[in-house]
Protein backbone atom coordinates (compact mmCIF):
# COMPACT_ATOMS: atom_id res chain seq x y z
CA UNK A 1 0.00 0.00 0.00
CA UNK A 2 1.39 3.39 -1.01
CA UNK A 3 1.98 5.81 1.86
CA UNK A 4 0.09 9.10 1.30
CA UNK A 5 2.40 11.99 0.50
CA UNK A 6 3.18 14.40 3.30
CA UNK A 7 1.25 17.66 3.09
CA UNK A 8 3.33 20.58 1.85
CA UNK A 9 1.72 22.83 4.48
CA UNK A 10 0.29 22.27 7.93
CA UNK A 11 -2.19 24.93 8.93
CA UNK A 12 -3.11 26.00 12.41
CA UNK A 13 -5.76 28.34 13.72
CA UNK A 14 -6.52 29.56 17.19
CA UNK A 15 -8.84 32.06 18.84
CA UNK A 16 -7.46 35.31 20.33
CA UNK A 17 -7.25 33.78 23.81
CA UNK A 18 -4.67 31.85 25.84
CA UNK A 19 -3.67 28.78 23.81
CA UNK A 20 -0.63 26.53 23.70
CA UNK A 21 -0.82 26.92 19.91
CA UNK A 22 -0.38 30.68 20.20
CA UNK A 23 2.56 30.23 22.57
CA UNK A 24 4.24 27.68 20.28
CA UNK A 25 3.72 29.95 17.26
CA UNK A 26 5.22 32.93 19.08
CA UNK A 27 8.28 30.86 19.99
CA UNK A 28 8.71 29.59 16.43
CA UNK A 29 8.59 25.97 17.57
CA UNK A 30 5.93 24.77 15.14
CA UNK A 31 7.89 25.88 12.09
CA UNK A 32 11.07 24.48 13.63
CA UNK A 33 9.52 21.06 14.26
CA UNK A 34 8.38 20.41 10.70
CA UNK A 35 11.03 22.24 8.67
CA UNK A 36 13.25 19.10 8.36
CA UNK A 37 10.34 17.39 6.58
CA UNK A 38 9.99 20.24 4.09
CA UNK A 39 6.58 21.08 5.58
CA UNK A 40 5.64 24.72 6.01
CA UNK A 41 3.54 25.61 9.05
CA UNK A 42 1.20 28.56 8.56
CA UNK A 43 -1.43 30.36 10.57
CA UNK A 44 -4.83 30.89 8.96
CA UNK A 45 -5.06 34.27 10.69
CA UNK A 46 -1.68 35.50 9.51
CA UNK A 47 -2.08 34.10 5.99
CA UNK A 48 -5.65 35.29 5.46
CA UNK A 49 -4.91 37.71 2.57
CA UNK A 50 -3.10 34.94 0.68
CA UNK A 51 -5.71 32.18 0.91
CA UNK A 52 -9.14 31.74 -0.62
CA UNK A 53 -12.44 32.17 1.20
CA UNK A 54 -12.88 28.43 1.76
CA UNK A 55 -9.54 28.17 3.52
CA UNK A 56 -10.22 31.27 5.62
CA UNK A 57 -13.57 29.82 6.65
CA UNK A 58 -11.89 26.63 7.85
CA UNK A 59 -11.51 28.19 11.30
CA UNK A 60 -15.25 27.55 11.59
CA UNK A 61 -15.90 24.69 9.16
CA UNK A 62 -12.63 22.74 9.56
CA UNK A 63 -12.96 21.84 5.88
CA UNK A 64 -9.16 22.04 5.48
CA UNK A 65 -7.81 18.55 6.18
CA UNK A 66 -4.26 19.59 7.15
CA UNK A 67 -5.48 21.92 9.89
CA UNK A 68 -5.02 21.99 13.66
CA UNK A 69 -7.62 24.10 15.47
CA UNK A 70 -7.46 25.30 19.08
CA UNK A 71 -10.41 27.51 19.72
CA UNK A 72 -13.97 27.92 20.92
CA UNK A 73 -16.11 24.84 21.19
CA UNK A 74 -19.20 26.27 19.44
CA UNK A 75 -17.68 26.28 15.92
CA UNK A 76 -15.86 23.01 16.60
CA UNK A 77 -19.08 21.27 17.66
CA UNK A 78 -20.96 22.88 14.77
CA UNK A 79 -18.46 21.56 12.22
CA UNK A 80 -18.71 18.06 13.67
CA UNK A 81 -22.51 18.29 13.82
CA UNK A 82 -22.64 19.21 10.12
CA UNK A 83 -20.74 16.06 9.26
CA UNK A 84 -17.14 17.23 8.99
CA UNK A 85 -15.05 14.21 10.12
CA UNK A 86 -12.97 15.96 12.77
CA UNK A 87 -11.57 14.41 15.95
CA UNK A 88 -11.19 15.91 19.38
CA UNK A 89 -7.59 15.45 20.56
CA UNK A 90 -7.42 17.75 23.59
CA UNK A 91 -9.32 20.08 25.92
CA UNK A 92 -8.17 22.97 28.08
CA UNK A 93 -10.04 24.93 30.75
CA UNK A 94 -9.01 28.55 31.22
CA UNK A 95 -11.18 31.10 33.02
CA UNK A 96 -11.60 34.21 30.87
CA UNK A 97 -13.50 36.67 33.07
CA UNK A 98 -17.07 35.92 32.12
CA UNK A 99 -19.36 38.57 33.58
CA UNK A 100 -22.89 39.89 33.40
CA UNK A 101 -22.81 43.68 33.14
CA UNK A 102 -25.51 46.17 34.06
CA UNK A 103 -25.88 49.91 33.73
CA UNK A 104 -24.17 52.22 36.24
CA UNK A 105 -26.34 52.79 39.29
CA UNK A 106 -28.84 50.03 38.47
CA UNK A 107 -28.22 48.28 41.77
CA UNK A 108 -28.59 44.83 40.17
CA UNK A 109 -26.29 42.41 41.97
CA UNK A 110 -26.21 38.62 41.98
CA UNK A 111 -27.64 35.96 39.69
CA UNK A 112 -31.05 35.89 41.39
CA UNK A 113 -31.52 39.58 40.52
CA UNK A 114 -31.55 38.73 36.80
CA UNK A 115 -35.09 37.38 37.13
CA UNK A 116 -37.50 39.49 35.09
CA UNK A 117 -34.76 41.58 33.46
CA UNK A 118 -34.24 42.23 29.75
CA UNK A 119 -31.16 40.28 28.70
CA UNK A 120 -29.27 41.27 25.54
CA UNK A 121 -28.85 38.41 23.06
CA UNK A 122 -26.88 39.50 19.96
CA UNK A 123 -27.71 38.27 16.50
CA UNK A 124 -24.89 38.26 13.94
CA UNK A 125 -25.43 37.54 10.21
CA UNK A 126 -23.06 34.55 10.14
CA UNK A 127 -23.57 30.79 9.58
CA UNK A 128 -22.67 29.94 13.18
CA UNK A 129 -23.43 32.76 15.59
CA UNK A 130 -21.13 31.84 18.45
CA UNK A 131 -21.54 35.29 20.04
CA UNK A 132 -25.26 34.60 20.43
CA UNK A 133 -24.52 31.13 21.75
CA UNK A 134 -22.10 32.57 24.33
CA UNK A 135 -24.64 35.11 25.58
CA UNK A 136 -27.38 32.51 25.93
CA UNK A 137 -25.08 30.11 27.75
CA UNK A 138 -23.73 32.87 30.00
CA UNK A 139 -27.20 33.95 31.07
CA UNK A 140 -28.34 30.34 31.31
CA UNK A 141 -25.45 29.46 33.62
CA UNK A 142 -25.95 32.53 35.81
CA UNK A 143 -29.68 31.95 36.19
CA UNK A 144 -29.20 28.23 36.85
CA UNK A 145 -26.83 29.06 39.69
CA UNK A 146 -29.79 30.80 41.38
CA UNK A 147 -32.26 28.02 40.58
CA UNK A 148 -33.77 29.94 37.65
CA UNK A 149 -34.18 29.38 33.91
CA UNK A 150 -33.88 31.55 30.82
CA UNK A 151 -37.68 31.67 30.77
CA UNK A 152 -37.55 33.66 34.03
CA UNK A 153 -36.08 36.63 32.14
CA UNK A 154 -36.86 38.40 28.86
CA UNK A 155 -34.46 37.78 25.99
CA UNK A 156 -34.00 40.81 23.74
CA UNK A 157 -32.50 40.34 20.28
CA UNK A 158 -29.82 42.91 19.52
CA UNK A 159 -28.73 43.16 15.85
CA UNK A 160 -24.94 43.06 15.86
CA UNK A 161 -21.96 42.61 13.58
CA UNK A 162 -21.45 46.23 12.60
CA UNK A 163 -18.58 48.59 13.49
CA UNK A 164 -17.22 48.81 16.99
CA UNK A 165 -16.01 45.29 17.59
CA UNK A 166 -17.22 42.53 19.87
CA UNK A 167 -19.94 43.36 22.41
CA UNK A 168 -20.33 46.88 20.96
CA UNK A 169 -23.98 46.50 19.93
CA UNK A 170 -25.04 44.97 23.24
CA UNK A 171 -23.17 47.53 25.33
CA UNK A 172 -24.67 50.33 23.24
CA UNK A 173 -28.15 48.89 23.83
CA UNK A 174 -27.36 48.83 27.57
CA UNK A 175 -26.31 52.47 27.41
CA UNK A 176 -29.56 53.40 25.65
CA UNK A 177 -31.63 51.60 28.25
CA UNK A 178 -33.01 49.07 25.78
CA UNK A 179 -31.72 46.12 27.81
CA UNK A 180 -30.88 45.60 31.47
CA UNK A 181 -27.94 43.19 31.29
CA UNK A 182 -25.21 42.10 28.88
CA UNK A 183 -22.94 39.05 28.89
CA UNK A 184 -19.28 39.67 27.98
CA UNK A 185 -16.01 37.79 28.33
CA UNK A 186 -12.31 38.23 27.75
CA UNK A 187 -9.76 41.02 27.64
CA UNK A 188 -11.41 43.32 25.10
CA UNK A 189 -14.70 43.03 26.96
CA UNK A 190 -13.02 44.19 30.16
CA UNK A 191 -11.69 47.26 28.37
CA UNK A 192 -15.05 48.00 26.70
CA UNK A 193 -16.94 47.75 29.97
CA UNK A 194 -14.48 50.09 31.64
CA UNK A 195 -14.96 52.67 28.89
CA UNK A 196 -18.72 52.91 29.40
CA UNK A 197 -18.67 52.56 33.17
CA UNK A 198 -20.77 49.38 33.22
CA UNK A 199 -21.01 47.56 36.54
CA UNK A 200 -20.63 43.85 37.23
CA UNK A 201 -23.79 42.11 38.41
CA UNK A 202 -22.49 38.54 38.21
CA UNK A 203 -18.93 37.20 38.09
CA UNK A 204 -19.48 33.85 36.43
CA UNK A 205 -15.88 32.78 37.12
CA UNK A 206 -16.68 32.91 40.83
CA UNK A 207 -19.72 30.62 40.66
CA UNK A 208 -18.72 27.55 42.67
CA UNK A 209 -20.29 24.94 40.36
CA UNK A 210 -18.21 24.76 37.19
CA UNK A 211 -21.26 23.59 35.21
CA UNK A 212 -22.51 27.17 35.45
CA UNK A 213 -19.28 28.40 33.84
CA UNK A 214 -19.42 26.16 30.76
CA UNK A 215 -19.35 28.24 27.58
CA UNK A 216 -17.58 28.62 24.25
CA UNK A 217 -14.10 28.64 25.81
CA UNK A 218 -14.70 26.41 28.82
CA UNK A 219 -13.70 23.79 27.93
CA UNK A 220 -11.78 24.72 24.76
CA UNK A 221 -11.09 21.92 22.23
CA UNK A 222 -8.12 21.07 20.04
CA UNK A 223 -9.36 19.35 16.89
CA UNK A 224 -7.85 17.75 13.80
CA UNK A 225 -9.33 16.25 10.65
CA UNK A 226 -9.87 12.51 10.59
CA UNK A 227 -8.05 12.26 7.25
CA UNK A 228 -4.88 13.81 8.67
CA UNK A 229 -5.06 11.52 11.68
CA UNK A 230 -5.58 8.45 9.48
CA UNK A 231 -2.89 9.25 6.92
CA UNK A 232 -0.26 10.93 9.09
CA UNK A 233 -0.78 10.14 12.78
CA UNK A 234 2.89 10.95 13.44
CA UNK A 235 2.37 14.55 12.36
CA UNK A 236 -0.53 14.88 14.78
CA UNK A 237 1.54 13.39 17.60
CA UNK A 238 4.42 15.74 16.91
CA UNK A 239 2.19 18.81 16.76
CA UNK A 240 0.71 17.91 20.14
CA UNK A 241 4.20 17.29 21.54
CA UNK A 242 5.11 20.87 20.61
CA UNK A 243 1.95 22.15 22.33
CA UNK A 244 2.89 20.28 25.51
CA UNK A 245 6.36 21.82 25.32
CA UNK A 246 4.77 25.26 24.94
CA UNK A 247 2.51 24.64 27.94
CA UNK A 248 5.55 23.59 30.01
CA UNK A 249 7.44 26.71 28.98
CA UNK A 250 4.49 29.00 29.73
CA UNK A 251 3.89 27.54 33.19
CA UNK A 252 7.02 29.23 34.57
CA UNK A 253 6.80 32.51 32.62
CA UNK A 254 3.68 34.55 33.50
CA UNK A 255 5.15 37.82 32.24
CA UNK A 256 5.99 36.35 28.84
CA UNK A 257 2.55 34.78 28.59
CA UNK A 258 0.96 38.14 29.40
CA UNK A 259 2.98 39.74 26.59
CA UNK A 260 1.88 37.06 24.13
CA UNK A 261 -1.73 37.38 25.28
CA UNK A 262 -1.63 41.09 24.59
CA UNK A 263 -0.53 40.37 21.03
CA UNK A 264 -3.08 37.58 20.60
CA UNK A 265 -6.07 39.50 21.98
CA UNK A 266 -5.21 43.02 20.89
CA UNK A 267 -5.83 44.21 24.45
CA UNK A 268 -3.61 46.30 26.67
CA UNK A 269 -2.00 45.14 29.92
CA UNK A 270 -4.98 46.20 32.03
CA UNK A 271 -7.42 44.27 29.87
CA UNK A 272 -5.23 41.17 29.97
CA UNK A 273 -4.80 41.38 33.75
CA UNK A 274 -8.53 41.89 34.25
CA UNK A 275 -9.58 39.03 32.00
CA UNK A 276 -7.03 36.39 33.02
CA UNK A 277 -6.74 36.50 36.78
CA UNK A 278 -6.58 32.74 37.39
CA UNK A 279 -2.99 32.04 36.27
CA UNK A 280 -3.62 31.09 32.62
CA UNK A 281 0.10 30.46 32.16
CA UNK A 282 -0.34 27.30 34.26
CA UNK A 283 -3.54 26.06 32.58
CA UNK A 284 -2.45 25.46 28.98
CA UNK A 285 -1.88 21.69 29.19
CA UNK A 286 -4.61 19.85 27.28
CA UNK A 287 -6.18 16.62 28.41
CA UNK A 288 -9.23 14.48 27.67
CA UNK A 289 -10.22 13.81 31.26
CA UNK A 290 -13.67 12.45 32.03
CA UNK A 291 -14.79 15.66 33.74
CA UNK A 292 -13.84 17.90 30.81
CA UNK A 293 -15.52 15.55 28.35
CA UNK A 294 -18.67 15.58 30.49
CA UNK A 295 -18.72 19.38 30.59
CA UNK A 296 -18.27 19.54 26.83
CA UNK A 297 -21.10 17.03 26.40
CA UNK A 298 -23.33 19.33 28.46
CA UNK A 299 -22.36 22.22 26.20
CA UNK A 300 -23.11 20.18 23.08
CA UNK A 301 -26.56 19.25 24.36
CA UNK A 302 -27.38 22.86 25.25
CA UNK A 303 -26.26 24.09 21.83
CA UNK A 304 -28.46 21.46 20.18
CA UNK A 305 -31.48 22.46 22.29
CA UNK A 306 -31.00 26.12 21.35
CA UNK A 307 -30.80 25.27 17.65
CA UNK A 308 -27.12 25.96 17.03
CA UNK A 309 -26.30 22.37 16.04
CA UNK A 310 -28.22 20.57 13.26
CA UNK A 311 -27.51 17.18 14.84
CA UNK A 312 -26.47 15.99 18.27
CA UNK A 313 -22.74 15.37 18.83
CA UNK A 314 -21.57 12.30 20.75
CA UNK A 315 -18.59 13.92 22.49
CA UNK A 316 -17.07 10.66 23.72
CA UNK A 317 -17.17 9.11 20.25
CA UNK A 318 -15.64 12.32 18.87
CA UNK A 319 -12.68 12.12 21.25
CA UNK A 320 -9.44 10.46 20.09
CA UNK A 321 -7.19 10.18 23.17
CA UNK A 322 -4.36 8.17 21.60
CA UNK A 323 -2.45 11.06 19.93
CA UNK A 324 -2.22 13.02 23.18
CA UNK A 325 -1.14 9.91 25.08
CA UNK A 326 1.62 9.29 22.57
CA UNK A 327 2.63 12.96 22.62
CA UNK A 328 2.81 12.98 26.40
CA UNK A 329 5.04 9.91 26.26
CA UNK A 330 7.34 11.56 23.74
CA UNK A 331 7.58 14.94 25.48
CA UNK A 332 10.40 15.46 28.01
CA UNK A 333 8.87 14.95 31.48
CA UNK A 334 11.48 16.95 33.38
CA UNK A 335 10.12 20.10 34.93
CA UNK A 336 6.57 19.59 33.74
CA UNK A 337 4.13 20.85 36.36
CA UNK A 338 1.12 18.80 37.22
CA UNK A 339 -1.82 20.06 35.17
CA UNK A 340 -4.16 21.81 37.59
CA UNK A 341 -7.53 20.21 38.16
CA UNK A 342 -10.64 22.15 37.31
CA UNK A 343 -11.67 24.61 39.98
Amino acid sequence: MTQPALPSTLWFTRCPVPTATGIAADRGWLAEEFAPDGIAVRSLQDAAPDVDATARGAHYTHAETALFREGGNVPALWARSRGEPTRLVGLTWIEERQVILVAPGSGVRGAAALRGLRLAVPRHPVPIDFWRAMALRGFEGALASAGRRLADATLVDVPAGGPGGQWAAELAALGRGEVDAVYVKGALAVEAATRIGAEVAVELDELPDRRHRVNNGTPRPITVHQRLLDEHPGLVDRFLTVLLRAADWAAERPAEVARILGAETGAGPEGVRGAYRSRPHRALHPDLSADRLELLAQQAESLYRHGFLPERVDVRAWAAPEPLRRAAGAAPPAGRPTSPSLP
